[in-house]
């Protein structure tokens, strides 16, 4: 006897129908076709285990499992599922009349448990475009596809709950999930606020201006300075996600099973922070069939690489291509998947070995030619990418001990949002550029009109502070943010000068 389930298979951040075919007929062999790798052959094991644990038997005839469309790759455990309850059907143990009417996923456990699973949220998206009734998945995934509106999300914890379910002897009530209420509930409980941060004012004015156009940064500092503290408040100030926004990083955090049990969707902008031993893959992603990096798992949000200078060259630089087209393309022999990439890049680091460079009251031990070597670890690419560079200098005693309130992240994101809001409406009719960051050169010529003692001011600096070609456009897309800052449609000399300052590694002579 025939029988069909159905599940789905997962590439990049979307999910794809996959029809599981089961035979039961004359013989004595186990088959399993359609492209499954190791993890989906090893199922007959687990399927056998489970369904005998839940006083079903295995047929022993010929049993052909296939798993279509067989061109493509299909891999992982959470094919068991659906092929048990297709096996159990074709051999007609049990009645399962509405297989066809769910999506099924869920790797069994020997008991005939059920294990999470990865990719519920993009399978549940695909569940509903194909018009299934319902989705039936491990209890602990429930609430990450319950997300997904208009689709019956069934959790079970064992393959007998399933069973019952579908035969209708005890029907299990769909997960209902207030995806809005729960999502606008947290949009705004950051742990860190720019309150707690005592002096580093200067500081705080860069970030601002960082969120307000979406601009990266470096800040150069000695140990101690305040840098990591300052760039964990970060996503604090950044305006809201929406909900298109919010589904998108869910997905790519679902696909790397990273939501954890509570699977809910993901309210405020992700912040990572790899370590400096990371590998390329590990950060722009990859494998067999490509799993998302730390760059796309900074999508929407904030990528924080500490202590810039000790990553692998060749990590940085593939870091490169993703910041300008603000997505990652990872190729293998018969796969090519896009991540979205769209992060803001925020990197600190030591302006010396010793850390103590340019420090007002420490000396630096460094050897002559080490401080530059040390600066020359960052590519001029890299550093061509980076909008704004910020020095960071130690706190005072008198500002760390001050009883002085700092303003909080909610009145400094009133700014950005705003100065959002005005690029929002200049760049409504330039599909997929949302922020000053994103301008192209031909933009910046027309957006960042400046009068002639402008021009005089921009080519004095540029002449005496020995800033690079490259330097130009960047200080232009940062006056243009400061401009909107103010709320102001021209840019000032004031304007000028306030972004010519956050370019300090283009200097001459700035590493002695």
């Amino acid at each position: 006897m025939l029988a069909k389930t159905y599940g789905s298979a997962v590439y990049g951040v979307d999910a794809f129908k996959i029809t599981i075919e089961v035979n039961v007929g004359q013989g004595t062999k186990f088959y399993m076709v359609g492209l499954p790798d190791s993890a989906v052959k090893e199922s007959e094991q687990r399927v056998e285990s489970a369904i005998k644990n839940h006083g079903f038997k295995m047929p022993r005839q010929k049993v052909v499992v296939n798993l279509a469309p067989a061109d493509i790759k299909k891999e992982g455990s959470s094919y068991d599922l659906p092929i048990a309850l297709g096996i159990l059907k074709a051999s007609e143990q049990i009645v399962g009349d509405g297989l066809d009417e769910y999506v099924i996923m869920g790797e069994l456990a020997l008991d005939g448990g059920l294990r999470p699973i990865k990719g519920a949220l993009p399978i549940a998206i695909e569940a509903r475009k194909n018009d299934f009734k319902g989705f039936i998945l491990p209890k602990e995934n429930a609430t990450e596809a319950a997300i997904v509106d208009g689709l019956d999300v069934i959790g079970v914890e064992n393959i007998e709950q399933a069973i019952q379910h579908l035969e209708g002897t005890e029907i299990i009530a769909p997960l209902e999930y207030d995806t809005r209420d729960a999502f606008f509930y947290e949009q705004d409980s950051y742990a860190s606020d720019f309150a707690d941060v005592q002096g580093q004012e200067n500081i705080k004015r860069a970030l601002e201006i960082a969120a307000a156009g979406g601009h990266n940064v470096i800040m150069i500092g000695p140990p101690g300075a305040g840098k990591t503290m300052l760039a964990k408040r970060l996503p604090s100030i950044l305006p809201p996600l929406s909900l298109y926004e919010a589904l998108e990083t869910t997905k790519i955090h679902s696909v790397a099973g990273k939501l954890g049990s509570n699977g809910k969707l993901i309210a405020q902008r992700p912040f990572r922070q790899p370590h400096h031993t990371i590998s390329d893959a590990a950060l722009v992603g990859g494998g067999t069939i490509p799993q998302p990096g730390e760059i796309s798992l900074a999508n929407n949000g904030v990528l924080f690489l500490d202590e810039l200078p000790e990553f692998q060259r060749s990590v940085l630089e593939v870091m490169r291509q993703p910041l300008e087209e603000r997505k990652v393309t990872i190729s293998r022999a018969k796969v090519s998947l896009d991540y979205p990439s769209n992060f803001m890049l925020i990197a600190s680091m030591n302006p010396c070995p010793c850390g103590y460079y340019n420090h007002p009251e420490k000396e630096c031990v460094c050897a002559p030619g080490v401080v530059q070597r040390y600066l020359n670890k960052i590519s001029g690419p890299l550093l061509d990418r980076i909008d704004l560079h910020v020095e960071v200098t130690p706190v005072s005693f008198d500002q760390m001990t001050s009883n002085r309130k700092s303003e909080s992240s909610a009145e400094i994101r009133e700014r950005v949002i705003k100065a959002r809001e005005i690029q929002e409406k200049r760049f409504k009719s330039q599909e997929g550029i949302f922020n000053n960051a994103m301008m192209n050169s031909n933009m910046v010529k027309e957006v960042c009109e400046i009068n002639s003692a402008g021009k005089v001011l921009l080519k004095t600096a540029m002449e005496r502070l020995g800033l690079s070609a490259r330097a130009y456009d960047r200080i232009l897309r940062v006056s243009r943010t400061i401009a909107d800052l103010a709320g102001t449609d021209s840019i000032s000399i004031e304007h000028l000068a306030e972004a010519i300052q956050y370019r300090s590694l283009d200097r001459e002579g700035w590493a002695g």
